[in-house]
């Protein structure tokens, strides 16, 4: 796995890196509250569908509506209550076709281009919730280069950055689209590395590696700890040798502390967690 693909593997791997602590601290503060009904409530103008009082999952009508709104005024309060309440509903697999056949994704794209930075943010923020459909993907990622340069030439830890890499984290979890940020890596890194809080890990993400943690998290942090591991190599060499800052995941991860962790799971109780931990033993 070289040249491009290979490169890509690696940046890949940094941006689910940058992610993965969000998304696994949220599973173990356990499932959000049960699913509110969803309901539809009578025809409204645009507007008013993004008072912040309208919290109902639009339907296609309501939504062509919201896009004409956004694609047509200058109004940056609008734009950006339209954008919010764009991107909670690109939440549901539905919507997300809708927006789509609607002509939306151009439409929100075209705010990432906003000189306001909220409305830059609420943008990638309503393109990170397209994402998650593999067709739309299809037509996000020709933006994916104007977010890198976005990403990695604004300011350090703020919310359009953030935002940013959030987005490309989702682009990249399968294959099809990591080679794009190949020329990239070298500013990942930057980024993963001089970050503060919000793109670094406390130590006691390590905690998560006890035996005691449930099952489905413990699978999913050894997951990333084999992925981060293979994707920092091309063809069985490390395809880039920076020094781990203290705090980063990677400090974390290439520590000692973490291999006693991993090693101890090897008498786990259960059967997919030891298989796991034996496939990884040998990478430590």
């Amino acid at each position: 796995m070289g040249g491009p693909r290979g490169a890509g593997w690696v940046a890949a791997g940094l941006l689910l890196g940058a992610g993965a602590c969000y998304c696994i601290y949220r599973l173990t503060r356990g499932r959000r509250r049960g699913d509110r009904e969803l309901g539809i409530r009578s025809s409204k103008s645009a507007e008013d569908l993004t008072d912040g009082s309208y919290d109902d999952v639009l339907n296609a009508e309501q939504l062509q509506k919201l896009l004409y709104l956004l694609e047509s005024t200058e109004d940056p309060v609008i734009i950006e209550r339209a954008l919010i309440t764009l991107g909670n509903n690109a939440a549901f697999s539905v919507n997300q076709a809708i927006i789509r056949e609607l002509g939306g994704i151009p439409i929100v794209a075209n705010k990432i281009n906003h000189s306001n930075q909220s409305i830059k943010e609420k943008a990638l923020n309503a393109l990170n919730n397209l994402s998650v459909n593999v067709e739309n993907q299809i037509k996000i990622k020709i933006y994916i280069s104007q977010v890198c340069e976005d990403v990695f030439s604004g300011p350090l830890n703020s919310a359009v950055q953030l935002a940013g890499l959030t987005l490309l984290t989702n682009m990249t979890v399968t294959n099809d689209h990591q080679h794009m940020l190949h020329s990239y890596i070298t500013d990942l890194f930057q980024v993963l590395l001089t970050g503060n809080g919000n793109t670094k890990v406390d130590s006691s993400f390590l905690s998560l590696y006890d035996s005691h943690v449930a099952k489905e998290i413990l699978l999913r942090v050894l997951t990333l700890f084999q992925n981060i591991k293979n994707c920092l190599k091309i063809e069985g060499h490390l395809a880039v040798q920076p020094t781990f800052t203290e705090g980063s995941l990677f400090f974390l991860l290439h520590g000692e502390e973490c291999a006693q962790k991993i090693r101890a799971l090897v008498d786990h109780h259960d059967a997919e967690v030891k298989e796991k931990v034996v496939t990884i033993i040998p990478k430590i």
